[in-house]
């Protein structure tokens, strides 16, 4: 895909290795490949450490282990983001991902620890958190379903760097659900994060977003770019709560 980029931009994230011939050598951590509000580092921090995002309505217990992810680094999964249902926290639609649509999708995938990424997925299920998942058939076989509501399917892409890159999302397909528009508020944190993980200008951020399936059927690229205002403002909603180490995947930050 590259209708995204519109003013010549390029996503440098990479693309997990999807072969599962043999299974990854290492489980614990895994990759969480965040699509959503929680490519802003500030955003899932109130899911590490507990909290209510600004512009959010829910407060969220936080997660056993609160420590920043080990690092973090873009990629690049196939298949496409949409916009669907009622997000009790934003009171717009709510990211998802359909692996099975052609197309692609930038993510901002955090090293994190099984555990970590167990509370996390127990919070978005609104479950109380505390036990850890055995992700071995997600692993596996690629998906693993744990309930019929939205973000109880996990997917896992692949590998990355010898270990697993996993998501969650909803059972049914982006064509089997009425697409709903995101909140201004939850645009901006998925803008954040695209930005700070690969790059993108604002204009580019605002092509991407506006033009995938829900979003477009109230924002645009000027909408949306509008929404963002100023570059710099955007990159520092990231920055500002930024780690010590850059989140680029380099290896020197693999350690807490």
């Amino acid at each position: 895909m590259t209708a995204w980029h519109t003013d010549g931009a390029t996503a440098p994230g990479a693309r997990p290795d999807v072969s599962r011939s043999e299974p990854p050598v290492r489980t614990d951590p895994v990759w969480y490949a965040a699509y959503g509000s929680n490519m802003s580092l500030a955003r899932l921090r109130t899911y590490l450490r507990g909290g209510k995002p600004a512009g959010g309505t829910l407060t969220l217990p936080g997660c056993r282990d609160n420590a920043d992810p080990i690092r973090s680094t873009p990629l690049l999964l196939r298949g496409v983001l949409y916009f669907a249902t009622e997000s009790l926290t934003w009171t717009g639609g709510r990211a998802f991902y359909d692996p099975d649509c052609p197309g692609e999708m930038a993510v901002h995938a955090h090293l994190l620890t099984t555990a970590q990424f167990s509370d996390i997925v127990a919070q978005e299920m609104y479950r109380v958190p505390g036990a850890d998942m055995d992700l071995s058939d997600a692993i596996a076989q690629g998906t693993m379903t744990l309930g019929p509501g939205r973000y109880e399917t996990l997917v896992c892409a692949g590998t990355h760097a010898g270990y697993p890159v996993l998501t969650f999302t909803a059972p049914w397909r982006c064509r089997d659900v009425r697409g709903n528009p995101p909140a201004a508020a939850y645009l901006r944190y998925l803008a954040a994060g695209l930005r700070a993980a690969h790059g993108w200008s604002a204009r580019a951020t605002a092509g991407y977003l506006a033009t995938r399936p829900g979003a477009d059927r109230r924002w645009t690229p000027e909408a949306v770019h509008a929404l963002l205002g100023d570059d710099e403002v955007v990159r520092r909603t990231y920055e500002e709560t930024a780690p010590a180490h850059a989140p680029t995947g380099d290896s020197s930050s693999e350690s807490r």
